[in-house]
């Protein structure tokens, strides 16, 4: 398992996304990784009646059974990368910081992406403004991607709906639009852009980073917590509170997942303690049940 702490000891980026998807793929067995966005084709026995055209004869040599690949689509789709980099990111967890962790899995959704031949864009979002790199397939772009995610460091709040345009240049495309942030908003704003985003009726996920720390309350005595984006500070007596934390919490996450299902966007919280393989493979196959 690649611990996130590991990863940051790695500092070549396209090292680090190639890294992080040979572990991913090393936990699957009769599976393959394959485009369009980001899918896999499964095999099954074969049953009477099936597609001979379907057999894998490879399958075949190496296990002396029959058996049919399964979701085997040709066409590739455009991915497109959207980043919440806005001040809230910077929390820290353990020596992990949620743009970290969002850089490594950007950079390696990228990278699976591109061998798949889906062309991939990146979208980054910070103190009000919208970095936008268009989507293309070829190595080259690749690399001018991985060194936008190298400069991306957290500043201000999130990017409000008047910077969007950039999103919707290619709208009359079948995108998988890819969103990874903290879900951190002053006033409904991250909402306002899923809403529009959903409008264009392309298939939409949304990574929703939580530190360790904050989803046990994991703090001794009284502590002063801080909003890293207005720079508010409140003193909690965190052994009193860390109940009702919880509580609210739940609350909190349930509402979020409820809220994006009711939009038909897929939702996965990842705690930046996981490794990432671990969370990427947990999320893929989740993703190939339909579930």
């Amino acid at each position: 398992m690649l611990d996130p702490k590991t990863l940051m000891t790695i500092k070549d980026l396209p090292l680090l996304a190639k890294t992080v998807i040979d572990g991913f793929m090393n936990g699957f067995n009769k599976s393959t990784v394959k485009g369009p966005g980001l899918e896999f084709s499964q095999y099954r026995s074969y049953q009477p009646g099936d597609d001979l055209r379907q057999l894998d004869w490879r399958m075949f040599a190496r296990s002396d059974r029959y058996y049919i690949r399964e979701s085997e689509i040709e066409t590739s789709i455009s991915v497109k990368l959207l980043v919440d980099a806005s001040a809230s990111m910077n929390h820290d967890d353990n020596g992990v910081r949620k743009i970290d962790y969002a850089r490594f899995l950007a950079a390696s959704l990228a990278y699976l992406a591109n061998a798949q031949g889906d062309s991939v864009g990146l979208n980054v979002f910070k103190n009000g403004e919208l970095f936008s790199l268009s989507s293309k397939a070829d190595p080259q772009h690749l690399q001018r991607l991985f060194y936008h995610l190298r400069q991306m460091e957290p500043d201000g709040k999130f990017t409000r709906l008047v910077h969007y345009k950039e999103l919707f240049a290619g709208a009359g495309r079948k995108e998988l639009l890819i969103f990874i942030t903290d879900m951190y908003q002053d006033d409904g704003e991250i909402y306002d852009l899923l809403n529009s985003l959903a409008a264009l009726r392309h298939e939409i996920i949304v990574f929703h980073l939580m530190g360790k720390n904050e989803l046990v309350f994991d703090y001794k005595g009284y502590s002063t917590l801080e909003d890293l984006e207005t720079g508010e500070s409140i003193q909690v007596n965190t052994q009193m509170a860390k109940q009702a934390y919880k509580e609210r919490l739940q609350q909190h996450l349930a509402t979020i997942k409820t809220t994006l299902l009711g939009k038909h966007i897929t939702y996965r919280m990842i705690s930046i303690a996981q490794p990432l393989d671990e969370a990427l493979r947990e999320f893929l196959i989740q993703r190939n049940k339909g579930s």
